[in-house]
């Protein structure tokens, strides 16, 4: 746009309202009546959505970050670089996420023999002899014959002997990955087994709870800070579960660390995501998958190497401190977006002018033109100089977030606990002695492949069709297993589990990706956290399934397939948010949903798939 008087190279800085009015139309956002008289307009209300002009005339007093961002040069250099920060703890945060496997770990193990006890004709026996007569033999699950975990024979006399429980400790067997760690250190076999679920269930509820505290602190006190904060408890927990003397301090410090563990997460995934504009934001969220999934990959080699489980908590422990750097001011901002939703004004105006200052190609007049759309915030705002805070009264009757929340939350909920029921099926195929290494490439296989797929398809056809898509795929998959198993060779089930792997996989991080792009930024940490909350929740399958025994697993399976196939049912009601502005308020939060079906107008949003509004 030229300046009126047509002397000037520069272009001019727009209004507010003209500044809004390019954003949205931009965006594609703004929703076009056709087809419709203006008597049946005016007699009908449009739905509150980001499709009618509503949205334009609830806000167009405030300038939201989507609408300065384009002024002070876009997605610039500055940001990659603040991007990129949050990709390099994702590696270790997966190092701890993940460690729990090789912690609990359960290798083949018989009653230890003292030949000493032993009558005179099997003192000079053989290895394999003393074995033979000193340990039953039991059936195992699959009906087979092998030698007891937990039981030996004691001899009283030359012919007679009896089964009795270990006394003198345990021998273990055919170690992978760790030689050392909780179970083999303290005997946490047979009567003590259980201690091993409990810690896992333990660690997982960290998860859950830190979701839920970390969340509401990021939107009271902020993403940086948050994190800050999440880095300081995680390098305090790790170094002190170094010092676990008993499998209770054990479990307790991985109860914190789980919880610290979940809101370094939780800041970096919120904090990325707002930095980003539309066309960005799928992309570099999945990298960021990409480098969890790394962790995931170099944890197998770092824990093959250490050997000690001490050891191996000590090396992914301690690389977390180099980012202690992150607390200066000049290397990790915080969110400028989540700044200026809560009205926190000379703040935002101070990260977005160094923004500015660095994706600034030196010429004076961008500079100028940002600094004149800065210098509306303070109008723009209504500036007071106090925090803002969403209310709570407000937030209990925002009936649209809560959908959007619920039916995410489901989905999440159930793409992270029906995992479990792939890897058993695992399990029966491979078995547990020599399939541990293949279970661990497998699942970290499936997320890659995961993370490429919604890359290359979330984009062209939507959010919604493809987590539509996911969903189907992983409720076949759970049937077909549950119904034809009987009648599937082994590489039919492998095939079936790692596709079950791959789309629940895909839908729970499409589910979580889908849930921060329409949570509303002032309550984007407590809402995010609850759909990570849910998805915790459902992780705690896994070790509750193996608290009894895989006892019920069928009928466990049962009802997370059930789920899957209500969830098919609820995805068409969430609202489409591809390349879409993230929602700023509880009022924008409100009106992002989908327009009501049973509308006599035409419906302007495609069930599955929407075509890519211009950029």
């Amino acid at each position: 746009m030229e300046s009126v008087n047509g002397n000037s190279n520069r272009p001019d800085c727009l209004s507010i309202k003209d500044v809004y009015i390019q954003h949205w139309l931009g965006q594609g956002l703004v929703g076009r009546m056709e087809g419709r008289g203006a008597e049946e307009t005016e007699n009908t209300s449009l739905p509150r959505d980001f499709s009618s002009n509503n949205m334009l005339e609830n806000s167009s007093e405030q300038l939201d970050f989507e609408m300065v961002l384009p002024k002070i040069g876009g997605f610039g250099r500055q940001q990659h670089l603040l991007v990129v920060l949050t990709w390099l703890p994702n590696i270790f945060i997966a190092f701890n996420l993940f460690s729990d496997i090789f912690f609990t770990l359960t290798p083949d193990h018989h009653c230890r023999v003292t030949r000493t006890e032993l009558p005179d004709f099997l003192v000079n026996a053989t290895e394999e002899e003393l074995l033979n007569a000193t340990i039953p033999l039991e059936r195992d699950d699959n009906g087979e014959w092998v030698r007891s975990q937990c039981n030996k024979f004691h001899y009283t006399n030359i012919s007679l002997k009896e089964n009795i429980k270990c006394t003198d400790g345990w021998d273990f067997l055919n170690f992978q990955a760790l030689d050392t760690n909780m179970v083999t250190q303290w005997n946490l076999v047979c009567d003590n087994y259980w201690e091993v679920p409990v810690e896992e269930v333990c660690f997982i509820i960290g998860f859950l709870t830190g979701y839920l505290f970390m969340g509401y602190a990021a939107d009271r006190i902020g993403r940086k800070k948050t994190f800050i904060l999440a880095l300081i408890l995680s390098i305090l927990w790790g170094t002190l579960l170094l010092a676990s003397s008993t499998p209770a301090v054990f479990i307790l410090m991985r109860f914190f660390l789980g919880s610290s563990l979940a809101g370094l997460y939780l800041s970096l995934y919120i904090m990325r995501l707002e930095l980003c504009d539309p066309p960005h934001r799928l992309m570099i969220t999945m990298i960021a998958g990409f480098f969890t999934v790394g962790g995931q990959f170099l944890l197998l080699g770092l824990a093959v190497g250490c050997k000690d489980w001490r050891v191996l908590q000590g090396v992914i422990i301690s690389p977390l401190a180099l980012f202690l750097a992150y607390s200066c001011p000049q290397v990790l901002f915080e969110s400028p977006r989540w700044l200026l939703a809560s009205k926190q004004i000379p703040e935002a105006k101070a990260v977005l002018r160094s923004f500015v200052e660095k994706n600034s190609s030196g010429l004076g007049s961008e500079i100028l033109d940002a600094e004149e759309i800065l210098s509306e915030l303070d109008t723009a705002y209504h500036y007071e100089g106090s925090m803002w805070h969403h209310s709570i009264t407000k937030l209990l009757q925002s009936r649209n977030i809560w959908k959007n929340l619920l039916i995410l939350g489901f989905t999440t909920f159930i793409g992270h606990g029906i995992h479990h029921c792939y890897g058993t099926f695992r399990k029966n195929v491979q078995g547990t002695k020599s399939g541990f290494y293949l279970s661990y490439l497998l699942s970290a296989g499936t997320g890659v492949l995961a993370c490429l797929f919604l890359c290359f398809t979330v984009d062209r056809f939507g959010r919604r069709g493809i987590l539509l898509l996911s969903m189907t795929m992983t409720g076949i998959s759970s049937l077909v297993l549950l119904g034809l198993i009987e009648y599937l060779n082994e590489a039919a089930i492998m095939t079936f589990s790692i596709l079950g792997l791959f789309s629940s996989h895909a839908a729970a991080s499409l589910s979580v990706f889908f849930a921060a792009e329409v949570i509303p930024t002032v309550i984007r940490g407590e809402g995010l956290g609850i759909i990570l909350a849910l998805a915790s929740l459902g992780k705690l399958s896994s070790p509750i399934m193996d608290l009894h025994n895989e006892h019920g697993y069928f009928l466990h399976h049962v009802v997370y397939a059930s789920f899957a196939i209500l969830c098919i049912l609820s995805i068409m009601l969430l609202p489409e948010s591809k390349r879409k502005a993230l929602p700023e308020s509880i009022k924008d939060g409100e009106l992002y949903r989908r327009p009501s079906l049973l509308r006599r107008r035409r419906d302007h949003v495609p069930l599955l798939s929407t075509p890519n509004p211009t950029i």
